[in-house]
């Protein structure tokens, strides 16, 4: 099995992917990024990747931890940001900043996050794009008017 096989293998023990994740070839590289294996620690480490595929692989993964996901939202790539929005384990005061966002591609995935909070989901219930007022309005915790 090569590298690249071995990356995105979810039987790939964790050991094994921290070890693939130093490797020269960013696509081993964004395939341990990807695996669901793949531990906290050694998905801190790929978020701070110089290739921006890695980042965003990281940005995606659910094994990735709040703390790693709260620095990815800052990142300067909008499409690791809007990763970060639509991951389900992406803490709510996170998703609170990441609704702020100068992007309404980022904006529509906090407000399709299950996580977001209802008074994050009201605000954008009202935002200028029409995309993201939808995306809000059907978020199950998007407050009902009264």
């Amino acid at each position: 099995m090569n590298k690249l096989e071995l990356a995105k293998n979810p039987k790939t023990p964790a050991e094994t992917l921290a070890e693939l994740a130093k490797d020269e070839n960013s696509d081993v590289r964004i395939y341990a990024a990807s695996n669901i294996n793949t531990s906290a620690e050694t998905l801190a480490e790929l978020a701070k990747d110089e290739v921006s595929d890695v980042r965003s692989s990281a940005a995606r993964n659910i094994s990735t931890s709040a703390e790693t996901l709260a620095e990815l939202a800052k990142d300067e790539d909008w499409i690791i940001r809007s990763n970060v929005a639509s991951n389900p384990k992406t803490p709510a005061e996170t998703l609170a900043e990441l609704a702020n966002d100068r992007y309404w591609y980022v904006r529509i995935d906090a407000a399709s996050n299950p996580n977001t909070p209802a008074e994050t989901l009201s605000e954008l219930a009202k935002d200028e794009n029409i995309n993201v007022r939808c995306i809000a309005a059907n978020n199950p915790n998007t407050p009902k008017k009264q």
